[in-house]
């Protein structure tokens, strides 16, 4: 029944590699936008939260928006990519942490959750149900823990960095759990899955982390955060 249930929103196909990996179905693509959809609605629902002493603002979902769109667009600027996912980006982690960095964990978390289903929409790589939950809604959403130092002093350097270092996390799991069959010769798929996902993150990790140290791109962040 649950295979059943399966092919109703994704299909097998062969990985050239070997292996099996599946296509969405347009349904589900459907049931993927409905859960997107519902996740980004859920800043609002929580700026909306009155008892809470928070108030929506239509300048913060712009924020919000315009930061998950440069990811989207900075994460198709591939300066590398890899065989069995993962690739080098221009920067598109940044734009999810800064959100976390603007409004806090909350914000942060539900917005990466749905970037992730956006990203798995854009990009899917699918070999088990459970690895599509790791890869894509609890790696990406792993970005929103840059949120708890959105007060803190070089937040956004902190936050970026523990949202990095959260995604790899979930990416290492992955790789050691479903991908291990594709470790190196020689490699257990531990140490393989901390090599193969660290060759990818770290290089754009470096590549951000100097890009925001540049004196102006400091001034211009500072600046955004006093304007959001």
């Amino acid at each position: 029944m649950f295979l059943g249930v399966l092919s109703f929103f994704a299909l097998p196909a062969d990985d050239g590699y070997g292996g099996v990996i599946y296509s969405l179905t347009p349904a589900g693509y459907a049931a993927i936008i409905l859960v997107m959809l519902v996740l980004l609605a859920l800043p609002a629902a929580l700026f909306a939260r009155r008892s809470r002493g928070i108030r929506f603002e239509t300048k913060q979902l712009v924020f919000c928006s315009a930061a998950i769109a440069l990811s989207v667009v900075t994460s198709f600027i591939k300066l590398y990519t890899f065989p069995f996912g993962g690739s080098v980006t221009l920067c598109s982690m940044l734009f999810v942490c800064l959100i976390g960095y603007w409004y806090g964990p909350k914000i942060g978390l539900a917005t990466g959750f749905a970037y992730g289903l956006l990203q798995l929409v854009t990009g899917p790589y699918i070999v088990f149900p459970l690895q599509v939950l790791v890869d894509y809604p609890l790696a990406f959403g792993a970005l929103g823990l840059s949120g708890f130092f959105w007060k803190s002093r070089q937040g956004l350097l902190k936050g970026y960095l523990v949202g990095v270092f959260g995604r790899y996390l979930f990416a290492v799991l992955s790789g050691w759990l479903f991908f291990g069959t594709y470790a190196w010769e020689g490699w257990a798929p531990l140490p393989y899955s901390l090599a193969y996902n660290a060759a990818y993150i770290v290089p754009e990790a470096v590549i951000t982390l100097v890009i925001l140290s540049l004196p102006p791109v400091k001034k211009a962040m500072e600046l955004v955060k006093q304007q959001v």
